[in-house]
């Protein structure tokens, strides 16, 4: 019976950084599933974005599919019918239509 408690009492506990693993892999798992692809696709969506010419078919965020006519750093100005002309936010530009494509909505 003394042995027995002799071998608990000469046990050492484990040191506290172990304690700390779980969450450490849980953030890891965390980064990699939801915050990595997630910048992936903003820098994908800025690279598009930024890749905006004239004459380019694109879809804006609310929706709207219109032709651009002229472009600025922060602003594209998009026909969306017959002599109406809308001026949008770049960053609202959602996707280019390829030329004669349909766009992903449809």
């Amino acid at each position: 019976m003394l042995d027995f408690l002799s071998a608990a009492a000469g046990a050492e506990a484990p040191p506290g950084w172990v304690q700390f693993l779980p969450i450490v892999g849980m953030i890891l798992i965390f980064w990699f599933l939801l915050f990595r692809p997630q910048m992936k696709r903003h820098k994908e969506h800025q690279a598009k974005i930024a890749s905006v010419k004239k004459n380019d078919k694109v879809v804006t965020a609310g929706g709207i599919i219109g032709k651009v006519i002229k472009v600025d750093d922060d602003y594209a100005e998009i026909e969306i019918a017959q002599g109406t002309r809308v001026k949008v936010v770049k960053a609202t530009i959602g996707d280019i239509i390829p030329p004669g494509g349909t766009p992903a909505n449809d």
